[in-house]
């Protein structure tokens, strides 16, 4: 028998081991087994060619159509280039040298088999170079893989694994062959019998062998229905033992006073609140009464008003004798935070000050930039308790960093922040706080706790009043240049109405030289304004953020040119298409004086374009900037273009939002970047975003999908199943804490959640 904990190396060998170890991280024979085959090929059936992804390791079952050897190199060197096909496209492989002169006595026009390698394009033609290959035809016997391989393929479905350079996908079937006939009825089981029975679930051994090793495609829908369960059933008991340990835990409850600060507050402002505000509002004041912790996210789309509902709940805090947080990522958001509470609030946030109102509070920014003197005052207003509210950046986590009472944590753009880092916050309280995060596009982790009911959830679907539409188009810069000239004309018109613009870039344009702000990027290092994007190299100022990530791929000569940069792209603009207008550059490591007054001046409209990283991504709030070009859009994730598209279209004229790209229309990027410019829905959004990319590690601080713990389930199709095991695990762990009467299921936590993801767990 072979047990789900047993190393690997027992059952395949030392060799064979270490890869899947190594390059799939696969260590024990279950690790192994709960590697699912990705999808089932069966006689007949042809992959589509034409889908082929770019830059993604594949296998294809295809037929050699033609084989030609070349030389070149003046004859020096030999290439060989067999054409495969399934019907609906063709594809290249390609063998140099040796390799030429052996492959082509076997790759004979005519010949069938499975081709697994790492997709490209070279001379506009999709190709796989020296890939590993199984032939599949009767007379190959002889070949990789014998007789028994032909057998398999002709008499049942073939399990297409994910698989690596390292090893092919039957490889990893030939690994699974040697230890599927072990498994035997006694191997732990996670799900409680009576909720298999009930449900009509296959035991764990037989759904094992019917996704491995399914006869007919009715094993595998068996197997998929029962395998998903194991994920979403262990999951939901370790969110359930949270919740369960989160109610348990104490807090202060909140309740703001009569007649008080925010009275005072609501008194003033100008506008009403939104039917989405009023309800959301509730549903956090609700929480704030609690004696436990509120854990809540705010999920609202961009220009909802979500500040606005976090100050509020700020301010009731301090009505009721605590102290609030918020902590921004960047230092230009902190800023821009601390200057529009303090102007909405007015002489309400002097509180104790020389003409402020005797109701207020004082409210400071902390920012680690900050000189030394204001840094103490600062200090001192926070732990003497006489400052209400404190905006700032990761500088409020410092050990230094003091409060009173603090009794509210807000977190803006949750996705920027660590567990860590927003834990070390929630720590400075006497009793943990109350804990608001707020998001205007989930990244996928996020959806995914969210589907997967662990948080509670507020949402803002509603926009204010005098808000405008914003429309967004790609510019495809590479194959239709005139795009491109047509967006600095546009620019032009938006200044010459009165507006402005924003040009956001991934990168600085300084790193080269080392000097920030002084240089730009090497001459011939970086493309031109007159050129869109391509992914490539590393980003600054966090451009491909956590949901970003280059695409990877190559131009048209296989070179990967740099990201453009706000240096390099201001100074071409300033010379060229937008001669004329005032040009001006903001990013992450010009000083902090500098990014306030630049940030300044152009809410004064002293500044026609700013040429900018992501620094301005959120937060920042110029109504009358009505124009968005993103150089490299292909760079950005979903979530990152939804944000930076959301600075325009803030005020009473309509919103424009051009995506310059020269990806190829095949690339992966380009249906990434017309789903952002076909909605301005962000549930819609992180939808597409999710769908592509996974969850996440649900449990874990990854938040690639490489790393997911769900391999069988996915948050987007298996609402109910989910919705189904939270209800089954919850009833369970109310009724065995402990999991006393459960001791496989019991194992199969501790196998989820080990320490690190246990710790992560609990932080929240």
């Amino acid at each position: 028998m072979a047990a789900l904990d047993e190393p690997l190396r027992k059952a395949v060998g030392d060799r064979t081991a270490k890869v899947l170890a190594d390059h799939l991280d696969l260590h024990t024979v279950g690790d192994l087994l709960h590697h699912y085959p990705r999808r089932y090929a069966e006689r007949g059936e042809l992959t589509r060619l034409a889908d082929l992804p770019l830059d993604e390791h594949v296998t294809v079952v295809a037929q050699v159509a033609k084989a030609d050897k070349k030389t070149y190199n003046a004859g020096r060197g030999v290439r060989l280039e067999v054409v495969v096909t399934d019907g609906s496209g063709s594809l290249t492989l390609v063998f140099f040298n040796k390799a030429a002169h052996f492959h082509h006595h076997r790759l004979l026009p005519g010949k069938r088999g499975m081709f697994a390698g790492k997709v490209n394009v070279f001379n506009r033609t999709r190709q796989l170079a020296h890939p590993d290959y199984q032939l599949l035809d009767a007379d190959e016997a002889d070949g990789p893989g014998g007789a028994e391989a032909v057998d398999a393929f002709a008499g049942r479905l073939l399990p297409l694994y994910p698989a690596c350079k390292q090893i092919s996908s039957w490889q990893i079937a030939k690994a699974v062959d040697a230890v599927i006939d072990r498994l035997d009825g006694e191997v732990a089981d996670p799900l409680p019998e009576r909720l298999r029975t009930d449900r009509g679930l296959a035991a764990l051994p037989d759904a094992l062998r019917k996704a491995h090793r399914p006869a007919t495609r009715a094993d595998i829908d068996d197997a998929r229905e029962r395998l998903k369960w194991d994920e979403a059933f262990v999951l939901q008991v370790a969110l359930a033992r949270r919740r369960a340990d989160d109610a348990a835990l104490p807090a202060i409850a909140r309740v703001p006073a009569a007649d008080g600060l925010l009275t005072a507050f609501d008194a003033r402002l100008p506008f009403t609140l939104t039917d989405g505000q009023r309800r959301v509002t509730g549903e956090i004041f609700a929480d704030l009464a609690t004696e436990h912790p509120m854990h809540r996210l705010l999920q609202g789309e961009v220009g909802s008003g979500k500040t606005l509902v976090a100050l509020r709940a700020m301010l009731a805090v301090v009505d009721a004798g605590g102290q609030a947080a918020m902590l921004a990522p960047t230092e230009v958001l902190a800023q821009q935070h601390h200057r529009s509470i303090t102007e909405m609030m007015g002489d309400l946030a002097e509180g104790g000050m020389l003409g402020g109102d005797n109701r207020g509070t004082k409210v400071v920014l902390l920012t680690g930039s900050m000189g030394a003197a204001a840094r103490r005052k600062a200090l001192l207003d926070l732990v003497t308790g006489e400052a209400g509210v404190v905006v700032g950046t990761h500088a409020l986590i410092e050990d230094k960093v003091r409060f009173d009472d603090l009794g509210l944590v807000v977190v803006d753009e949750q996705h920027r922040f660590g567990v860590e880092q927003r834990d070390a916050l929630r720590g400075k309280g006497k009793q943990p706080p109350h804990l608001l995060v707020m998001t205007a596009t989930p990244i996928p982790r996020t959806v995914a706790m969210t589907v997967f009911g662990d948080l509670e959830t507020s949402v803002l679907d509603q926009l204010p009043a005098g808000r405008s539409p914003i429309a967004t188009h790609v510019v495809p810069a590479r194959d239709k240049p005139h795009f491109l000239a047509r967006a600095w004309e546009r620019v032009r018109e938006e200044v010459a109405a009165g507006h402005q613009a924003y040009v956001v870039c991934p990168r600085i344009g300084d790193e080269e030289e080392g000097a920030a702000g002084t240089g730009r990027a090497k001459p011939g290092k970086a493309a031109t304004a007159g050129q869109g994007g391509r992914a490539g190299g590393a980003a600054a100022d966090g451009a491909a953020g956590p949901d970003g990530g280059p695409d990877g791929g190559a131009d048209g000569d296989g070179e990967r040119r740099p990201p453009l940069a706000v240096l390099d792209v201001a100074a071409q603009l300033a010379d060229g298409p937008l001669k004329g207008l005032r040009v001006e550059v903001l990013h992450g490591r010009m000083h902090p004086d500098a990014k306030d007054d630049v940030m300044r001046r152009f809410t004064a409209g002293q500044v026609d374009v700013l040429v900018a990283t992501t620094v301005i991504e959120v937060g920042v709030n110029v109504p009358n900037a009505t124009a968005m070009v993103i150089m490299d859009a292909d760079r950005f994730g979903v979530s990152q273009l939804h944000q930076l598209r959301g600075r325009v279209g803030r005020g009473s004229a309509p919103g424009l939002c051009l995506l310059v790209t020269d990806a190829p229309e095949a690339s992966p990027a380009r249906p990434r970047l017309a789903a952002v410019a076909a909605t301005l829905d962000g549930f819609e959004l992180s939808r597409i975003d999710l769908e592509q990319r996974r969850e996440g590690d649900v449990l874990g601080q990854a938040q690639s999908g490489t790393r997911s713990s769900l391999r069988m389930l996915t948050v987007i199709d298996d609402v109910e199943v989910i919705e189904a095991a939270r209800e089954e695990a919850t009833a369970l762990v109310a009724a065995d804490p402990g999991l006393d009467a459960h001791p496989d299921l019991r194992t199969a936590l501790a196998a989820l959640v080990d320490a690190s993801r246990e710790s992560y767990l609990e932080k929240g």
